[in-house]
């Protein structure tokens, strides 16, 4: 029976935020760390089309270590643009100006020569100390359960608010009755969702619930509270 190849589809990539620190690390080792991460390869479902490379984040650049005569031999060549505009600087003259710029040559040069390549640079984020201001990225992520489970954590957190202005309101002296609790099937119902009802019903969710749990809960609640047939007008 031939097997079946899956392929990643750009809608399915999913990328992370990984830290190097390059203090006293030789250049090349940690050019080749970052170009590897950023285009993906230390994924199982690498593709080599597309840029699902996680983001790199490099931190105590200032503390590169290189190995050699290479700080006086290797030459970085620029041009002005005008007639005779060949300018030349060594690494040690590169160092003392910007460390930051060594490194981020280093791992271009590892990167394919064209707009994948491009585009996998600008995932690149060198720091000469070892403070970034990427935190928050690196602790949610970037990912689709990541975007998913901010989205979740958005919903009940308006729901909840939602409930808390409701459970304020009164209608001439009386609270909001049950009218609003959940119909049919509990089980079709989202986590998120059951959760608020909980929370609306007053029922304390232990950490360690799973969905059947909230839903046994909520179901017992609605039994031994049944609406009345004005409540449910």
């Amino acid at each position: 029976m031939p097997s079946k190849t899956l392929r990643l589809s750009a809608k399915k990539m999913e990328r992370n935020w990984q830290v190097l620190d390059a203090a006293n690390r030789p250049l090349g080792r940690v050019a080749s760390e970052a170009a590897r991460m950023l285009l993906g390869k230390h994924k199982p479902n690498y593709e080599p089309f597309l840029p699902m490379g996680d983001f790199v984040v490099i931190v105590n650049a200032a503390e590169i270590a290189v190995t050699g005569e290479k700080t006086k031999r290797k030459i970085y060549y620029r041009h002005t643009g005008y007639p005779g505009g060949i300018r030349e600087r060594t690494l040690e003259e590169q160092m003392a100006r910007d460390p930051r710029r060594v490194v981020e040559r280093a791992v271009k040069g590892m990167l394919p020569r064209n707009s994948r390549g491009r585009e996998l640079f600008r995932h690149l984020k060198v720091y000469l100390g070892a403070d970034h201001p990427h935190e928050a990225q690196i602790r949610s992520g970037t990912g689709v359960r990541a975007v998913k489970r901010a989205r979740q954590m958005a919903e009940v957190a308006t729901a909840a608010v939602e409930s808390s202005v409701e459970s304020r309101d009164q209608i001439e002296g009386q609270t909001i009755s049950d009218e609003k609790r959940l119909t049919g099937s509990l089980s079709r119902y989202r986590r998120a969702e059951l959760d608020t009802e909980a929370e609306r019903l007053g029922i304390e969710i232990s950490p360690g619930w799973k969905k059947n749990d909230v839903v046994e809960a909520v179901r017992s609640h609605y039994d031994e509270n049944p609406t009345t047939a004005s409540e449910e007008d």
